[in-house]
């Protein structure tokens, strides 16, 4: 967005926050880049040698991880062995200037490292805690792993995705990280505006399972009235006809007349009156009862022409419509590079690939220029000026990595007192398959 002629853009309104990001793969770097899109510093640290796992994840560009780089984008990189004295000093006078530091181990691995929330508590009580595990830090299933398709499956999501007549279906892309990093966003920040009036921290504390109940819209409301377990519609509302897909000459295309009104501009605009006239189809209750015979009577009109003819009647007549794009087709489409939502991202090399960007879109402040690339770090890349920073030469903290580092049991991570502090693969809580 523009600025007003009298006051310039600022960076961002978490412009001066601190993030320390101990978070990995999806769930945390996902939380974390958004927070860095809004302003804020992100300094993640990891563990020498290979870092985050999904440095490690296809596809590459240019030896990179095209996945890490989408996450990524924006931060820091710190590589940090919390079992070397000199590392745990420096991570002191990290959490020093820290406003935030955001985790995604199983329950009790912070704690074990010495950097738990109880103990932050007490040595930095103005840090906002946020913690994002499969099940939460509290109940009878906190200490299990909880991974994307799990969460997905045992929150209900995987029994309404799919067709009636099909097998249950995991959701298209890892709803159960996202929208758990969305919440663990909406929780650091409210925690950051209560700091505000007292100068307190506070613990923030998110499970996926929490979050994907959630996210259930009206499904747990609709059984406790009706008695009747809501189960997979295809690609229609279980509450409102027509809002779903049709055939068309060449494609489908969705309609989306959630309401009479539009039901009735909706049989106008396709040339076809009659159907708003239909007695089976005179309200939306009777629409939803006669779903397949409204269905079967629409198509018989929309099968005539092409998907893109209907869409432009429909877009005239006020109804909501849309053909269904693949993928390919967002990168191009004139409302995103319109609104800045397609940026580049650049990593060590010097090609840059194509991703979303911040969809929030706020006055006074820098907006992306989507023709400039933003930066993925490199693993450890920001260490020797994160260090000249807090006042230390660079070379004093720079320990030689160990065999014990590198060629240890990634099991061993829970059983150490002060282990290197993201060796654990199996302790990652929303990695996804």
């Amino acid at each position: 967005m523009a600025a007003t002629a009298e006051r310039p853009p600022k960076k961002g309104p978490l412009d001066g926050i601190t993030v320390l990001d101990f978070s990995r793969v999806l769930a945390g770097p996902y939380c974390t880049m958004v927070l860095a899109d809004m302003g804020a510093r992100v300094i993640k640290v990891e563990r020498f040698g290979t870092g985050d796992d999904t440095r490690a994840f296809g596809p590459f560009v240019e030896d990179e991880s095209a996945y890490f780089m989408c996450f990524n984008r924006g931060k820091e990189s710190i590589t940090l062995d919390v079992k070397s004295p000199r590392d745990r000093d420096l991570l002191e006078r990290l959490l020093d200037e820290a406003d935030v530091l955001v985790e995604n181990f199983r329950p009790g691995v912070m704690e074990r490292l010495g950097y738990g929330p109880e103990r932050l508590a007490k040595t930095h009580p103005h840090i906002v805690y946020a913690s994002v595990s499969g099940f939460g830090h509290s109940g009878p299933f906190s200490e299990l792993p909880g991974y994307d398709m799990v969460v997905q499956a045992m929150g209900g999501v995987m029994s309404l995705t799919g067709w009636p007549d099909g097998r249950p279906a995991r959701v298209g892309t890892s709803f159960g990280d996202l929208g758990a990093a969305l919440f663990t966003v909406i929780g650091i920040v409210s925690a950051l505006y209560g700091r505000t009036r007292d100068a307190q921290g506070a613990r923030v504390d998110i499970g996926m399972l929490d979050c994907q109940a959630a996210l259930m819209e009206t499904a747990l409301a609709r059984y406790d009235v009706e008695g009747v377990v809501p189960t997979r519609t295809g690609d229609s509302h279980p509450s409102l006809a027509p809002f779903e897909s049709f055939e068309t000459e060449d494609e489908r295309l969705v309609i989306a007349a959630g309401n009479d009104q539009l039901f009735l501009l909706m049989a106008d605009a396709i040339g076809a009156p009659r159907l708003a006239l239909d007695p089976r189809f005179i309200s939306n209750d009777l629409r939803c009862r006669n779903r397949p015979e409204m269905v079967a009577s629409i198509e018989a009109v929309t099968r005539t022409r092409p998907a893109a003819h209907w869409i432009e009647l429909l877009n005239e007549a006020g109804v909501p419509c849309a053909p269904i794009n693949t993928i390919d087709r967002l990168l191009d489409h004139p409302q995103l590079l319109a609104r800045d939502m397609i940026v580049q991202v650049r990593g060590q090399g010097g090609r840059t690939l194509r991703t979303a960007g911040n969809p929030i879109k706020m006055t006074g402040y820098e907006a992306f220029d989507p023709a400039v690339p933003l930066r993925a770090p490199g693993l450890g890349e920001h260490r020797a000026a994160i260090l000249n920073e807090l006042g230390r030469l660079s070379g004093a903290y720079s320990p030689a990595v160990t065999s014990e580092q590198t060629d240890a049991d990634p099991a061993d991570d829970t059983r150490s007192a002060a282990p290197p502090v993201l060796r654990a693969v199996d302790t990652e809580t929303a990695k996804t398959a």
